[in-house]
């Protein structure tokens, strides 16, 4: 009970500050529809209670499956035997994520037909399998990760040069749409059950972390790839313009319920499958363990359809209409603003940062305290939103050049930093672009782009995604440059400490 009190309390900071934002907007310079706010609240609510129910799940659930799988297959001492179930696992996982299909039906609708829905999530799925697999083995055979994100990103580099701004923005953000709520804590507890296994701590503390990252440009690679074989080159269309609902609040919630429901069925189910693999022929888990598991996976459920539910009915038609009531005023200032106040807080509602965040304070021994991550984590997102609204206002902005920079610094620095910081930034890019951010603030800035005549609805929303990806990375590859430079510092002080000392006993 403790536990599930503690994760009510941290869900309750992450989730009040944007509830407060949004009733501080209506209530002074963006007034909603009473309907809407309604749905917000009830929105609001659900969100609180689906995210502490699933965050009690993961750590009941996933996360002891995911390790002990993890365990298993390095126990093998086969490398077919590891090739196989991540190239399995790795695909199933992403073909059951609901944020790839949100995200691909999007681009089917947009695009008139032209990247179909199937096609996209089949392909991203492969690129996720293929590179997750690549990420086992090279815990096992221990190449740095420097190396691996090197060689990742100048393929996607190179091919980006053949591809058009169309698909470059639509491969970033499936980067992060396969990186949600269930596709995180599974491959974190993977690594960390493979990474256990290692006899070195350092090394395996190290190889707890990248996992993510490496599994995430294999979507990149996937679309940029087909890309290259559908005709047409850019992608045309237009997003049709958001409808505000003045339906019944409970008919809102309830028809959307059993849609929800099944992707979540569908989401886990994978994970549920293997599990039963490997407790047949492997794990031999006593009937304890096996009932705590299978609770732990009840909760996740439960707590996954609420929070969707709750994201779904009331924070997206909100986030849209905000977007277009600022982005309507005679200044930009406030539009810019808000953009930035969303950023820092959606991301602190995002189920997978809960979770990676933990697991960061958990492998490094409480010497990267969580709080930090957050803080680091929240500023990111709060710039990206911020540099999306910009991106709109000021039309001779492309995406490119924010991205071009930014992965290419992101790459430079991995040389700089410990391996520890290198794998925990590739990973924090995906998990900060979950479901909070693709759905809230991707509405709010959907909304502003309707607004603004130079903008178009479809590049700029796409593009956003892509940008709380990267700016993630080198937040956290900079926390990791200042605490090398603090280790550093800790031992030199203790030398000068010790002469002065021995000086003044001389």
């Amino acid at each position: 009970m403790n536990e599930l009190t503690a994760k009510l309390k941290e869900v309750l900071t992450s989730v009040l500050p944007i509830t407060f934002i949004v009733l501080i907007l209506h209530f002074t310079i963006s007034p909603l529809e009473s309907n809407m706010l309604y749905a917000f609240l009830i929105g609001s609510a659900l969100v609180i209670i689906g995210l502490t129910l699933f965050l009690f799940g993961v750590d009941q659930g996933l996360e002891p499956i995911g390790h002990s799988i993890g365990n298993a297959i390095t126990h093998s001492n086969s490398y077919a035997v590891v090739i196989t179930v991540s190239l399995i696992l790795g695909f199933f996982i992403s073909y059951a994520e609901p944020d790839l299909h949100i995200l691909a039906n999007q681009v089917d609708k947009v695009t008139s037909g032209q990247f179909e829905n199937t096609l996209m999530v089949i392909v991203v799925s492969v690129g996720i399998g293929i590179m997750m697999t690549l990420g086992m083995l090279r815990i096992l055979k221990n190449i740095r990760l420097k190396f691996v994100f090197t060689g990742a990103y100048a393929l996607i580099f190179i091919l980006s040069l053949f591809s058009s701004s169309d698909f470059l923005a639509i491969a970033f953000d499936a980067s992060g749409a396969t990186t949600g709520a269930i596709t995180v804590p599974f491959m974190l507890a993977l690594a960390a059950g493979v990474s256990s296994m290692k006899k070195d701590s350092k090394l395996s503390e190290a190889d707890s972390f990248g996992l993510v990252g490496i599994s995430s440009t294999g979507a990149i690679l996937g679309v940029l790839i087909a890309g290259l074989f559908l005709e047409g080159g850019n992608l045309n269309g237009a997003l049709p313009e958001a409808e505000i609902t003045n339906t019944n609040l409970l008919d809102a919630y309830v028809s959307k319920l059993f849609h929800i429901a099944w992707e979540s069925f569908l989401t886990l189910l994978p994970i549920i499958i293997a599990y039963i693999i490997f407790q047949v022929f492997f794990f031999k888990h006593k009937k304890s363990k096996v009932i705590d598991i299978v609770r732990g996976i009840v909760l996740t459920f439960i707590g996954l359809v609420v929070f969707l539910l709750g994201v779904n009915g009331g924070f997206m038609e909100v986030g849209t209409q905000l977007g277009i009531q600022l982005a309507s005023m005679d200044s930009s200032i406030p539009v810019l603003l808000v953009a930035l106040l969303l950023g820092l807080t959606t991301v602190l509602a995002e189920p997978a940062v809960h979770v990676l965040t933990h697991q960061v304070e958990d492998v490094t021994g409480g010497s990267v305290k969580r709080n930090l991550v957050l803080i680091f984590l929240s500023v990111a997102v709060g710039l990206s939103i911020f540099m999306s609204a910009l991106r709109i206002l000021i039309p001779d902005i492309q995406l490119w050049m924010y991205l071009l920079p930014g992965f290419g610094l992101a790459v430079i620095l991995t040389y700089f930093i410990p391996d520890l910081f290198v794998g925990m930034a590739f990973d924090a890019g995906g998990v900060a672009s979950g479901p909070m951010t693709a759905t809230f603030s991707l509405a709010f800035v959907q909304g502003i782009a309707a607004q603004v005549p130079t903008a178009d609805v479809v590049t700029d929303g796409f593009g956003m995604i892509a940008i709380v990806a990267m700016m993630p990375i080198i937040a956290i590859e900079l926390l990791g440059a200042l605490y090398q430079a603090k280790s550093r510092r800790a031992p030199k002080a203790a030398i000068s400490k010790e002469r002065s000392i021995g000086g003044n006993h001389g």
